[in-house]
């Protein structure tokens, strides 16, 4: 049996999921400081918060496998206390306590006070924009909006996190200017969804206005736009965009399918007439911007002649970045009263071939960036190589450019030109100017 010993506590924050949970925990651990406490994220520590992710069922099962993880330490004695927040615990809290009674406390994704609480700390309301940030000093998330209203069947996103609720404009401008003072060049700015931002508090869609505050926050260098939806998106933050050099070339709009039928489906309230239409004003407006979208491949009903619409579409838009995920049969959403009825080997096969068709028109587009001189950003050192991104590229997601270690030296956080001088399907490679 162990003794009680006076040791310090100190707390370890485990973050899974997407960008929005990084930025939650890294408010949580900004209030943890401001409270005196010793915290570290993803390192070692007695106390154990799990912020986890509920949105689909890998992102479940590795939040479950990470709780149990952590439940079995403090069995062991080697952790003292686990608590669970984010996602999958306001989604499943009863259905957790009951499967895994072990963890202390679980906290839903609006609990913050409650969890400070039981970490013997106070939430303290003065503190905007206070994070402690866990990304390279030369960028952080901004989140400018919580929640989303959209109606998509598939989703269970408002199931956890509520109806769309936007931070005010001046919020978001202290929040940035702290960050700017810390070193931070490159906003990158999520939500749910981005296009509904203002809607709630200014009675219209305010994000052109919100970018115009930003642009004049001095140290920032790079904005970036995360999670648009296409319909209703604000036409004037691309003639923004086209005229504010501190606006990234750079859209981030999931786009889920094309066909009319899984379309009216998903309830995206949207045609492939109109959604094709909305990017080819896009290009007409921004030639340069780059547009990465998001796809679902095996929603319940798609056939096989909604898939080759979705395939030649794809061919025909040349997304300069694109993801493809299987689609995920949620409980409580919309989509879970249909029958999941397309094989699981058939939705692996489609995401597989749209992947391809990508990979080519990824391979093809970086060779036209050979010879170029392409602006980029310094993210970190990596093996024998120094690791940038250009403004066409988001971190973690997408395309990186790769710079010989051994031959130039670079700062971390530093803004080079770089020559590009070969190319592959996802990766640049260049050479300082």
């Amino acid at each position: 049996m162990r003794t009680k010993t006076l040791k310090k506590n100190k707390i370890n924050v485990v973050t899974l999921g997407c960008s929005k949970n990084v930025y939650d925990s890294e408010i949580l651990m900004g209030q943890l400081k401001a409270n005196k406490k010793e915290v570290v994220h993803e390192g070692e520590g007695n106390i154990v918060v799990i912020n986890t992710c509920g949105f689909i069922n890998n992102a479940k099962e590795e939040s479950v496998n990470t709780i149990l993880e952590f439940v079995q330490k403090k069995e062991a004695g080697v952790v003292d206390k686990v608590f669970v927040t984010g996602c999958l615990s306001e989604r499943y809290k009863p259905d957790l306590q009951k499967e895994i009674p072990n963890v202390d406390e679980y906290f839903g994704t609006t609990e913050l006070p409650g969890l400070l609480k039981a970490l013997g700390a106070d939430y303290k309301h003065e503190l905007i924009g206070e994070r402690l940030t866990t990304t390279p000093k030369n960028y952080a998330y901004l989140k400018i909006a919580e929640g989303c209203d959209r109606p998509c069947s598939f989703c269970a996103i408002p199931i956890m996190r509520g109806k769309h609720k936007s931070t005010p404009i001046e919020n978001l401008v202290v929040e940035s200017e702290k960050l700017a003072a810390k070193g931070v060049k490159e906003l990158i700015l999520i939500a749910q969804d981005l296009t509904y931002y203002g809607l709630d508090i200014y009675k219209k869609r305010n994000l052109a206005e919100l970018l115009e505050a930003l642009v004049k926050v001095d140290g920032i260098e790079w904005i970036r736009l995360h999670y648009a939806f296409p319909t209703g998106f604000p036409m004037d933050v691309l003639e923004l965009m086209k005229k504010e050099p501190k606006i990234c070339n750079y859209l981030d709009i999931p786009l889920q399918h094309i066909s009319d039928n899984i379309l009216k489906s998903m309830r995206r309230g949207t045609t492939k007439e109109k959604t094709t239409k909305l990017l080819q004003d896009f290009r007409a407006l921004v030639p340069e911007m780059t547009i990465r979208t998001t796809l679902i491949v095996g929603y319940p009903g798609e056939t096989e002649e909604d898939f080759q619409t979705l395939k030649s579409w794809v061919e025909e838009m040349r997304f300069e970045r694109l993801g493809c995920f299987t689609y995920s049969h949620e409980e409580n959403t919309h989509a879970y009263t249909l029958e999941d009825n397309v094989p699981e080997e058939v939705k692996q096969e489609r995401a597989s071939q749209i992947m391809e068709i990508q990979s080519q028109i990824s391979w093809e587009l970086n060779q036209e960036k050979i010879g170029q001189s392409l602006r980029c950003i310094i993210d970190r050192k990596e093996g024998p190589h120094f690791i940038g991104r250009t403004e066409f590229d988001s971190p973690d997601v997408d395309n990186e450019v790769l710079i010989d270690a051994s031959k130039y030296y670079l700062k971390v956080g530093d803004f080079v030109t770089l020559k590009i001088t070969e190319a592959a399907d996802f990766d640049l490679y260049g050479e300082p100017v």
